[in-house]
């Protein structure tokens, strides 16, 4: 018995990948309806995520399919919050998920049984009803995300207990009616703070993006007018950077995304730009710049009365209104902290999922990551192999080797990312995809495909790593993977063609899959 904490993203990957192997879960889902982050309610829920209406996903549908579930055809590219929401519920649909499905009952507790030693079993206590409820479970997911709290660190702000303006977090937006008419201020420059400027922008006075470190910017609509991350995160494209010497391969990254615009004379040139940054998703922003709708600004340096002063900028700013997009907070009130310690705002994982310390792997946590690219395939690749692992088919390391791994993993990324508070949660996408896989035998051998599909191969290695690959053969083998990965522009092009037939197309010319071929012979020499 599997309990599984949570039903967005990463609880129904986890309840439909503990079926597949056999296993019994329950999820518990504290809210009346699955989705998770990506369920909009016009109201705040305690506990749960809050999205604003006009939310689009940033990575397109076919690399953000779960691996044996492709996107309908004729949903766009990228996708509103409420398409991706219908996509779960065909998901939970096909896989018959909701009968597994616990709504409206609440996770109180998680808590190791005295024989846990031998066991590995745990209690579970829920709330449903106003009626508690305890359960024995061998056991557990957690699937509960990271974007339920928000981290508002007022004492960094200097005056702002002074300023008689109106301050929010940016949990609490949803209409940009609130600004008709203000002067705006949006403190922080993630992608719901860009979007939340960009919306403002549009009915307020003045908007002004607050940012101490700047941040690389990227279109949805990339090389060819195809999706970002379709051109972007390939096999080629990833051997490429991770064989040239790090400084090389970001010096490579920084002028291609300077290649649209250039970043300093916008005032979004990165500080360190040698750190490997996530990059911004917005299609908007630069023109938004270039017409005076927003102007950036660097870190606040102090609040006054109805006005900001930002460091290095001697002339006071007016603002009416404060949105502060700083982000979350970690947190598991369900679990002691003997099992997951949250520290500096993040917990230490093995490969981002089990706890090292534990003496059995029987708990494992879901989605506590940032993948450099789609957050759904990655989840899923956990969900296959923490399953795997609860059957006994796949084993982890001992305690030692694992908590060596946790702690040479944190100093690469505080070297590669820069430490802030998230920065040890981001990860390599394809690489880390790669890894998991590798565990579970579902990696593709692009040199196996070459002597028996040398066309799917070919797609493979040059084209997009869409997660279908993931489901070509091992454990989890899916009959539609290869089919799903040849017709996958197609499924692209459809939603745009509406003008004329939309043919079989792909982002690569026929000269370039030959010469392609010659290049994929020349990395099988050198050891590929």
């Amino acid at each position: 018995r599997v309990a599984v904490v949570g039903a967005g993203v990463s609880g129904l990957a986890a309840t439909k990948c503990c079926l597949d192997e056999g296993l019994e879960p329950t999820c518990f889902e504290q809210s009346q309806d699955i989705g998770g982050l990506w369920r909009y309610t016009e109201h705040i829920e305690a506990g749960r995520p809050s999205l604003y209406p006009s939310l689009i996903s940033n990575t397109s549908k076919e690399m953000s399919a779960f691996s044996d579930f492709p996107f309908p055809e004729h949903f766009p590219v990228f996708l509103p919050n409420a398409l991706l929401l219908d996509y779960l519920r065909r998901y939970a649909e096909r896989f018959s998920l909701r009968e597994r499905i616990s709504l409206g009952t609440t996770v109180v507790s998680i808590r190791k049984r005295p024989d846990f030693a031998t066991t590995g079993q745990w209690n579970v206590v829920t709330e449903a009803g106003g009626k508690q409820t305890s359960g024995v479970f061998d056991a557990v997911m957690v699937c509960s995300g990271s974007f339920s709290e928000p981290s508002l660190p007022l004492h960094c702000f200097p005056g702002i207990e002074r300023f008689r303006g109106q301050y929010f977090h940016s949990r609490q937006y949803k209409h940009p009616d609130v600004f008709q008419g203000k002067r705006v201020l949006v403190v922080g420059m993630g992608n719901s703070g860009v979007d939340i400027a960009v919306e403002a922008s549009r009915v307020a006075a003045k908007v002004t993006i607050s940012t101490s470190r700047g941040s690389w910017l990227l279109s949805r609509v990339f090389e060819g007018g195809y999706p970002w991350d379709m051109v972007s995160i390939t096999r080629l494209k990833s051997l490429i950077k991770n064989s040239l010497p790090r400084a090389l391969s970001w010096r490579l990254t920084n002028s291609k995304v300077n290649k649209r615009f250039n970043h300093t004379n916008y005032g979004l040139q990165p500080d360190n730009s040698w750190l490997v940054r996530e990059a911004l998703l917005n299609d908007d922003l630069p023109s938004y710049i270039l017409t005076g709708r927003i102007t950036i600004k660097p870190g606040v340096k102090e609040f006054k009365d109805n006005s900001v002063l930002f460091h290095n900028c001697p002339e006071e700013e007016p603002v009416d209104i404060v949105v502060f997009c700083t982000g979350y907070v970690v947190s598991f009130p369900f679990l002691e902290e003997s099992i997951i310690k949250v520290e500096n705002k993040h917990v230490s994982l093995y490969k981002h999922v089990f706890p090292a310390h534990l003496q059995k792997p029987t708990l494992a946590v879901l989605g506590l990551i940032k993948p450099l690219g789609p957050v759904v395939p990655v989840v899923e690749m956990q969900a296959r192999w923490v399953s795997r692992v609860f059957k006994g088919l796949c084993h982890l390391p001992s305690q030692s080797v694992m908590e060596n791994e946790v702690n040479e993993n944190k100093k690469n990324r505080v070297k590669w990312f820069g430490l802030t508070y998230d920065e040890v949660l981001k990860t390599e996408w394809l690489i880390y995809m790669d890894t998991l896989a590798s565990l579970i035998g579902a990696k593709p051998s692009v040199l196996e495909l070459l002597c028996t599909d040398p066309k799917l191969a070919l797609t493979i290695f040059f084209g997009p790593c869409s997660p279908y690959q993931y489901r070509l053969g091992g454990p989890g083998r899916w009959e539609g993977a290869r089919q799903a990965i040849l017709t996958q522009w197609d499924r692209v092009l459809k939603p745009t063609r509406t003008r004329v037939p939309a043919g079989s197309s792909s982002s690569f010319p026929s000269l370039l899959v030959v010469v392609g071929f010659l290049l994929l012979l020349a990395a099988v020499i050198f050891g590929f």
